[in-house]
């Protein structure tokens, strides 16, 4: 019965380093992926930049806008950008 316990317990071992490496190296690929694709390409969202809605009954208040914005660069730390605002009835 021991032996079998090993056994068992050896493969448990072996899995679960298997399991942690493969993630870890998902990760960190996908972190280098990421970074590599800031660095190398250029930003799509330049073109929407002067993006801003027209004035009529359905559009959004520039102080709602203002608020979003603030809002998504404290909490992105300036990472994210606004592209477009609609409302949705």
């Amino acid at each position: 019965m021991p032996e079998t316990l090993y056994s068992a317990l050896t493969l448990l071992l072996i899995g679960m380093i298997t399991v942690f490496t493969i993630l870890f190296l998902v990760v960190i690929s996908g972190n280098v992926l990421i970074r590599l694709v800031n660095k190398y390409l250029p930003s799509t969202t330049e073109k929407y930049k002067s993006f801003l809605p027209t004035e009529s009954k359905t559009a959004i208040p520039a102080k709602k806008i203002a608020v979003i914005v603030a809002a998504i660069e404290a909490v992105s730390e300036g990472k994210a950008r606004i592209v477009k605002i609609e409302r949705k009835e």
